[in-house]
């Protein structure tokens, strides 16, 4: 789910869902500044994912952050950060379909357990004398 702080502004239409995921091992932060009226800004840890609205036109910057500073390392059109909208079949409830996985599959799979001592000795492994 979006977390949306701050709102866009009444004027602007077309909204899109977007995502940005951070693969560097940098702390960043993530801003749109060209929207006018319209503030938005987050920091991205390392590997996280960032799920965001905003107007179509809207531009991400990405600054990385260095030790006691950012630089600008990217500007990215929010139109290429676009999530797919889910299509009308991953949402039909009223499927009588027997291959319905969703329904079919336990939501957390059997963890096999065994009864009994679980510690086993240390194996002393030899090793040869190199002369």
């Amino acid at each position: 789910m979006a977390q949306i702080l701050d709102p866009l502004p009444p004027e602007q239409s077309g909204k899109i869902l977007c995502c940005y995921i951070n693969a560097t091992s940098k702390i960043q932060v993530a801003r749109i500044s060209n929207i006018p009226n319209w503030y938005f800004e987050r920091v991205v840890f390392p590997g996280q994912r960032l799920v965001f609205e905003a107007p179509r036109k809207a531009q991400l910057e990405i600054h990385t952050g260095m030790m006691a500073s950012a630089i600008l390392s990217d500007k990215i059109p929010c139109d290429r950060l676009m999530l797919d909208e889910p299509s009308v079949y991953e949402f039909d409830t009223d499927s009588s379909d027997e291959n319905d996985l969703i329904n079919t599959r336990p939501m957390v799979q059997q963890i096999n357990t065994k009864i009994g001592d679980t510690t086993k000795p240390l194996q002393f492994l030899g090793f040869a004398s190199v002369d």
